[in-house]
């Protein structure tokens, strides 16, 4: 059976992903793989609290907790996937990267991901 660490290494690996990180949602770090200029710590530590807003949002307008989010910036993508109560995968990717295939897979195999960690 795969690990965590197989996950991260396989998604650092595909087209345009610049980092792949997994973090409790208390902010702490569980594994990564990133690119040099990408400090994993400090993705993990501001993640839960996009979670908790984004939670509240889905609360208060009837439409459940997230489980999915895709933030695009000026220099970048960041895919949001909760696994669980207690774990978040984050997924950074440049610009132009094609997102679609990696959306998919993450939403058909969210449970089999989730019990990785």
């Amino acid at each position: 059976m795969p690990t965590i660490r197989d996950l991260v290494a396989a998604l650092r690996q595909r087209d345009g992903v610049e980092a792949a990180v997994v973090l409790g949602r208390d902010g702490l770090l569980i594994d990564s793989q990133t690119e040099p200029t990408v400090d994993a710590e400090r993705v993990a530590a501001l993640m839960p609290s996009i979670v908790a807003a984004a939670d509240e949002y889905g609360s208060h307008d009837e439409r459940g907790s997230l489980t999915t989010a895709v933030l695009e910036f000026a220099h970048g993508i960041a895919i949001i996937s909760v696994l669980s109560n207690d774990a978040i995968l984050v997924v950074l990717a440049k610009p132009n990267t094609n997102l679609a295939p990696l959306l998919f897979e993450l939403r058909r195999n969210r449970e089999n991901i989730a019990a990785l960690v």
